[in-house]
Formats: C-alpha cells, sequence, structure tokens
C-alpha cells in the first residue's frame, strides 16, 4: 500500500488558544513580587493567546500601511490607511489601557502616574504577540508625563487620552471619544542631537505657534496630536501639534513618504513637512528637552518591557517545538544540548521577566534614584540582548524558524528597534553614567540596596565594588557600557531574589555574575534545568 504521500508527521502542532498568563510561571512571579495580583490577568493572558488575536499580529504585518499624500482630485489628503487586522489590534489595546492606565483617575493640576507594574504585564503579554501596534500607546502613556508642563492643555486632552474608546477615523480631536499621541523629534541633520533641531517655531499670539521645517522621524502619523521639539525666540521648545486645527481644518502637516524598516511593520513611521503647522506650546521656550525628560524615561521603560515579551514568545515558541519534534529517536527537549540550549534561554527570559517588571515597580513605589540609574541600564541590556536571544530560538527550530510562516522572523526583525529608539546603547549607557556622576551619593545607595536583595547570591559582593570602580575610574566614559551591563545584571539577580525560586536565582547570579556570562547553552544551568523549563511553558 502506498504511503499517503499528504500525511505530515514528526511536525510541532499550531501554537494557539493557549493562556499566555497561565502559560508563564515567571511572569506570574514577577508580577506578585510587584503588587499585581496574577489572577488578574489571566483573562488578559486568554484573549491574547487565542488564535484569532495571533492571526490579527500576522495581518497586520503581511499589509503594512499605505500613505496616500493626495486624493483622486489632486488635494492633499496626508493620510495612512492600515489594514483591519492593525485596527482591531489598536482597540484592543486601547480597551485594555495600553495607551494611558497610569493616569486614569490623575488630577490635571498634579497628575501622579500609578500601576505601571500592573500594565508593564500586560504589555510584555502583548509586545509577543504584535509589536508594533504598541508604539502609538507607549507614546500617548508617555506624552502624558509631558503635558503636566501645560496643565490647561492636559485638562482639555485628558478624558480622551484616557478613554477606552479607539477612534480611527480621520477628524478633528475634540469630535472623538477617545485619541491618540505620538511624537516628532528627530531631524535628518542631528538625529539623537536634538538641539541641532532647525524647525522653526513662530509665535502666534499666546501660547499658540506656527512650525515649520521637517521631521526625518514621525512616529504614527495617524495620531490625532503629537510632541514635536522646535527652535522658538527663546530656544528649544516642546508644542503640541494636532492633526486638525481648532477651527477643524487639517493641520498644515505634510507626509512625505513612510519608513521603508527592517521590522516594525505594522506600524507607521513618516517623515514630515510643517507648513506654518498650528502648534501649542508645552512648557517654556528654551525647556523643551526638560519638558519631554518625563516622558523618555516611561518610554524606555516600554521598550524593556516589549523586548522582553518579544524574548518570551520566542522561548515559548522553541520549547513548544522541542517539545513535539523527534530526532534521532527522541524528542529535541530531550537532547542533552537541546536541552541545555533551551534551560539557559529560560533562565535569561526569566530574569528579564522579573528585571522588567521590578523596574516598573520601581516607578509605583516611588523609587526614584532607582529608577533614573535603572532606567537606562535596564533598557539597554534587554533591548540590546534581545535580538540575539531571538535568534536562538529561531536556531532551535532549525529551518521551520526561518520560514515566514513562522512566528519567528517577524519577532526576529522586530527585535532591533527598541534597541535603537529612545536612545542606543552608547546614549543608555552615558545617561548612567551621567546619572552616577550627577548623583553619587544616590548611586551608591542604590548600589547598596540591589546588593542587599541580592545578598548571599554568588558574584554580588564583587560585581557591587566592580560597578563602583567602573563609575569612578579616570576613564569611566569608556567603561560606561560595561558599568551598565553589570548594574542591569546584578539588578535582575536581585529581582529574580524576589520573585523566582531560590534555586533559579543562584543559577543565574553564578553564570552571569560570579562567572563570565558564556554563549546560550555553554553556562552551566543543568541542576535548575528541568525547574526552568516547566516555569516557562508547563
Amino acid at each position: 500500500m502506498d504511503p499517503d504521500i499528504d500525511a505530515v508527521v514528526n511536525q510541532s502542532p499550531f501554537f494557539g488558544d493557549r493562556n499566555l498568563v497561565a502559560d508563564d510561571a515567571p511572569l506570574r512571579g514577577a508580577a506578585a513580587a510587584n503588587g499585581v495580583e496574577p489572577a488578574a490577568l489571566l483573562a488578559f493572558g486568554a484573549e491574547w493567546g487565542a488564535a484569532e488575536r495571533l492571526a490579527l499580529g500576522r495581518l497586520a504585518n503581511e499589509n503594512p500601511p499605505k500613505l496616500r499624500t493626495h486624493d483622486a482630485w489632486g488635494r492633499r489628503a496626508d493620510v495612512v490607511e492600515f489594514h483591519p487586522a492593525y485596527h482591531a489590534l489598536m482597540g484592543a489595546s486601547v480597551a485594555a489601557g495600553l495607551h494611558a492606565s497610569v493616569w486614569d483617575g490623575a488630577d490635571p493640576a498634579r497628575p501622579v502616574p500609578r500601576g505601571h507594574a500592573a500594565r508593564a504585564a500586560r504589555l510584555y503579554v502583548v509586545a509577543g504577540v504584535e509589536s508594533g501596534h504598541l508604539c502609538p500607546m507607549t507614546m500617548t502613556n508617555a506624552a502624558l508625563a509631558a503635558l503636566a508642563a501645560a496643565p490647561d492643555h492636559l485638562a482639555a486632552w485628558l478624558r480622551r487620552l484616557t478613554a477606552r474608546a479607539y477612534e480611527p477615523a480621520f477628524r478633528p480631536w475634540f469630535e472623538k471619544p477617545g485619541v491618540t499621541l505620538g511624537m516628532g523629534m528627530t531631524e535628518k541633520q542631528g538625529g539623537t542631537d536634538v538641539r541641532a533641531n532647525r524647525t522653526r517655531a513662530e509665535p502666534a499670539g499666546g501660547d499658540t505657534y506656527a512650525l515649520t521645517g521637517h521631521k526625518w522621524f514621525f512616529s504614527a502619523p495617524m495620531s490625532d496630536a503629537f510632541l514635536v521639539l522646535a527652535q522658538a525666540p527663546g530656544g528649544l521648545g516642546c508644542f503640541l501639534v494636532p492633526r486638525h486645527r481648532p477651527d477643524g481644518h487639517v493641520n498644515a502637516l505634510r507626509l512625505q513618504r513612510l519608513k521603508d524598516k527592517l521590522g516594525n511593520r505594522a506600524n507607521a513611521s513618516a517623515e514630515v513637512e510643517f507648513a506654518g503647522a498650528f502648534g501649542w506650546r508645552i512648557g517654556p521656550e528654551g525647556r523643551g528637552i526638560a519638558t519631554i525628560l518625563g516622558m523618555v524615561q516611561l518610554t524606555r521603560l516600554d521598550c524593556a518591557v516589549a523586548s522582553a515579551g518579544l524574548a518570551r514568545m520566542a522561548l515559548a515558541l522553541a520549547l513548544h517545538h522541542a517539545r513535539h519534534r523527534s530526532v534521532f529517536g527522541r524528542r529535541l527537549v530531550d537532547q542533552p544540548l537541546m536541552h541545555r540550549v533551551l534551560a539557559d534561554l529560560a533562565l535569561e527570559s526569566e530574569a528579564w521577566t522579573a528585571l522588567a517588571l521590578r523596574l516598573a515597580g520601581s516607578f509605583d513605589r516611588g523609587e526614584g534614584p532607582r529608577a533614573r540609574l535603572l532606567t537606562p541600564a535596564v533598557k539597554a541590556a534587554i533591548c540590546k540582548g534581545a535580538p540575539g536571544f531571538v535568534y536562538e530560538a529561531m536556531e532551535c527550530l532549525g529551518g521551520n524558524g526561518y520560514v515566514e510562516e513562522s512566528p519567528l522572523p517577524r519577532l526576529y526583525r522586530e527585535a532591533p528597534v527598541n534597541a535603537i529608539w529612545e536612545g542606543s546603547g552608547n546614549v543608555m549607557a552615558l545617561d548612567v553614567l551621567r546619572a552616577a556622576t550627577r548623583a553619587p551619593e544616590e548611586t551608591g545607595a542604590v548600589l547598596d540596596s540591589l546588593g542587599r536583595e541580592a545578598r548571599g547570591l554568588p558574584g554580588v559582593a564583587e560585581a557591587v565594588a566592580g560597578i563602583a570602580a567602573d563609575l569612578r575610574a579616570p576613564d569611566a566614559e569608556a567603561r560606561a557600557r560595561r558599568a551598565a551591563g553589570r548594574i542591569a545584571t546584578l539588578a535582575a539577580a536581585a529581582a529574580l531574589a524576589e520573585s523566582a525560586p531560590p534555586a533559579i536565582a543562584e543559577a543565574y547570579a553564578a553564570t552571569r555574575l560570579a562567572a563570565p556570562r558564556e554563549m546560550f547553552g555553554a553556562n552551566a544551568v543543568d541542576g535548575v534545568a528541568a525547574l526552568l523549563l516547566e516555569r516557562a511553558l508547563p
């Protein structure tokens, strides 16, 4: 009898219709350690692990946005059209409050964000499903911190910004039940050096200005308004530029083209020209950078959390495959070297999860010095590590992980953006050094606190002393990357000591702090391998 040539054997089943929170013991432990009840996340995990929701992520990336600069009659249109899958994802994330939940109930005169860890846990889950649409979620959430410099404008926008209603229609913000915010900071000639910006803001009466110039990266261009840096008569200022003017007419934002990006395909990034665009000043002239600093901390936190979420999904896909695929008569997961690789990946993922949630918790706990020092360090460590992590997970699937039917190529393309956006590795390392130099006593107290939290773990005392020496060295700037990386590793060990079984915290410190970190699969994790894999995906 001829074999059935269409029969499919020894292939892993579809990964879907799973509860992404129930499957993730490290997330539940990290959430609980930071004041978030894990049971409150379970319904969310089921919603985002549904096959239909996973398919939306695929469709949104297979059908990227399109720019329509003009209509059929030659009139300016300046609209970006998205696939319905993108709008569905946006609606689900807004309904979950990912765009602004930390500002619920805030007083416009003195807004105090709350619930960072609870939001971070949800953001982490969503990032593994589709990360591109999280760009407007992050910017809306963070931009509210900058709007605090203009309480009257914050009061005018706050209700719509925190509403759980997504309204994609291109119409004035004051006619919508809910709105989102984007940003335009960098220009062709300056990039990170925003002080070199040349866009001009000319006073037009009161706190209104007319902006003329160009932005090289204009994120989420279909947002309802944008925070923009421009040169005013009194120096660099921050401005809120709506898509529609107060009279309801379309504002003079001329979208030039969409960026053809490596990843982040579902989300649009544009180049834009301002042709006398209307804007409100937010904060004083000459204080534009100071106005956006609070916002930058929140965007960097989201970068770290989202990258941890990308790594988590890559690990889950690799482990799912290895448990169903057999090679040479044994399942992949039972092959000694693959078992160690997967366990080593699981250890790194668990550490990043604990570290990202603990950083979010520091915002909730009012730990200002800790957040200032750790945010750039954690952002650099997790975001720069994510591409290599996702690649290693892809390799676990072999050719099946390299083809576009797998989610892993999309995760891999997505991974670098968080390391580049909101400050590359060098910028983050220098920010760590700047924070340490400006407040050496605070920095010492934070390092001592991390040492106490990780007390008894291998290499902790030596790490604290080594970090302090690097930060004080005459060539501290040249050592800044190493110092930032060691700070993040120490903080991860401390976070694991709070949220993970002691054996896992011990293994992490032994292989990352007390000894040089090796490539995945070369670190000595055998003693906790079974525990790690069961926690990673039961």
